[in-house]
C-alpha cells in the first residue's frame, strides 16, 4: 500500500478510537447507520439519543465539535432536497406561517434531514480518526474484492498528483492574463479540462507500464496484515449494539 497519506479530515490523535483496527472501525460504522437508516422516522426522541452517542464518540477520540460540524457542510446539497419536498410532494396539507405544507413532505424532509446528518456525521468521525492508508488496509481486511482496493488506493495516491497538475495550469493561465469572468471564457476552461484529462491518461498510461515493467500482473502485494482483538471487536460494537436498544425502542414504544 506504500506510505501513508493524510487527508483533510482526518485528525491525528492518541485516542482509544484511534488506536482500534479500521476494519473494526468500519464494520462498526456501517451497521450504525443501517440501524439509524431502519429507526422509524416518527421517532424523534431515538435519532436525539443517536446525535449523543456520536457525541460521545467525538469526546472519546477528542475531535471538537466544530470539527465535525464544519464537515457536515457536505450534505447541503441533500439539505436543499429536504427543503423542498414540503412543497412538491403530494398529501395532507398544513399551513405554517401562512404557507402551505405538505405534511408527509415535512416528514420525508426530516427523515432525510435526521438519517443523512447522522449517517454523515458517522462517517466523518471514521475518517477524523483513521488515516487512508488504513481504511485501505481495512477494507482489504474485510475482503473486499482486490481490484476495487487496487482503484482506490490509485485514487489517493495520484489525486494529489492531478491536483498539483490543475494547479500549474491555473498558474500558466493566470500568468498569460487569463481570468474566467463569465460565459465566454468557460471554452478555455473546457479546453483546460480536456488537456488535463489527456495528460492523466498519458499518465496513467505510462505508471502502468512502469508497474508491468516490473513484474505486476494484476495484483498488489499485501505489505501490512491488520488483526484485531476480542476486546477491541467488543469496543467497536458498542457504538452499534447501544444504536439498536435504541431502534428497537423506536419501534416497541
Amino acid at each position: 500500500m506504500g506510505g501513508g497519506h493524510a487527508h483533510k479530515l482526518y485528525r491525528g490523535g492518541q485516542s482509544p478510537v484511534h488506536a482500534l483496527p479500521p476494519h473494526t472501525k468500519l464494520v462498526a460504522v456501517f451497521a450504525f447507520v443501517v440501524v439509524v437508516v431502519a429507526t422509524p422516522r416518527e421517532a424523534m426522541w431515538a435519532f436525539a439519543l443517536y446525535a449523543v452517542l456520536l457525541g460521545a464518540v467525538a469526546a472519546r477520540a477528542r475531535v471538537p465539535g466544530g470539527f465535525v460540524l464544519k464537515r457536515l457542510l457536505i450534505e447541503i446539497p441533500f439539505v436543499a432536497f429536504a427543503v423542498l419536498m414540503p412543497f412538491v410532494v403530494p398529501g395532507e396539507q398544513t399551513r405554517f406561517l401562512g404557507i402551505s405544507l405538505s405534511v408527509p413532505g415535512l416528514w420525508g424532509a426530516w427523515n432525510v434531514l435526521a438519517k443523512g446528518t447522522l449517517g454523515v456525521a458517522a462517517s466523518v468521525l471514521l475518517a477524523a480518526t483513521t488515516e487512508l492508508r488504513e481504511l485501505l488496509l481495512g477494507l482489504q481486511r474485510l475482503k473486499l474484492p482486490p481490484l476495487l482496493v487496487q482503484i482506490a488506493s490509485f485514487m489517493i495516491r495520484y489525486g494529489d498528483v492531478i491536483t498539483d497538475e490543475m494547479r500549474r495550469m491555473s498558474i500558466a493561465r493566470r500568468s498569460r492574463g487569463f481570468e474566467a469572468r463569465g460565459v465566454r471564457h468557460w471554452g478555455v476552461l473546457a479546453k483546460s479540462a480536456g488537456a488535463l484529462f489527456i495528460r492523466s491518461y498519458e499518465r496513467g498510461e505510462r505508471v502502468h507500464l512502469a508497474m508491468v515493467s516490473r513484474g505486476y500482473t494484476g495484483t498488489m502485494p499485501v505489505i501490512d496484515e491488520v488483526t484485531a482483538s476480542a476486546v477491541q471487536w467488543r469496543q467497536a460494537a458498542a457504538l452499534p449494539l447501544a444504536a439498536l436498544l435504541i431502534c428497537l425502542l423506536g419501534w416497541t414504544l
